[in-house]
């Protein structure tokens, strides 16, 4: 339970601070900035591209995805080492 609790709170931000709902040229310009950084973003525009036929910047989609990948299991593997002691 607490899990899902942690989940939560970080999907649901993310999800929100994302272009999955609104386009970003209707968001406020803090919302903007978030969503230029937000990796769920570009996970979105890549299917978005993929879905619709027109993968635009695919490459940086899949850049930013992975970079996003690699950093999430470093930050993960370091947490699990501090737990562990």
């Amino acid at each position: 339970d607490r899990l899902m609790g942690i989940g939560q709170a970080i999907t649901m931000p993310l999800f929100f601070a994302s272009n999955a709902l609104y386009p970003v040229e209707v968001m406020p310009q803090w919302l903007r900035w978030l969503s230029a950084v937000n990796p769920l973003s570009y996970e979105v525009n890549a299917l978005r591209g993929l879905l619709i036929g027109t993968p635009g910047n695919i490459w940086l989609d899949v850049t930013v995805l992975a970079v996003a990948a690699v950093a999430g299991v470093l930050t993960a593997a370091a947490l699990l080492r501090r737990l562990v002691r």
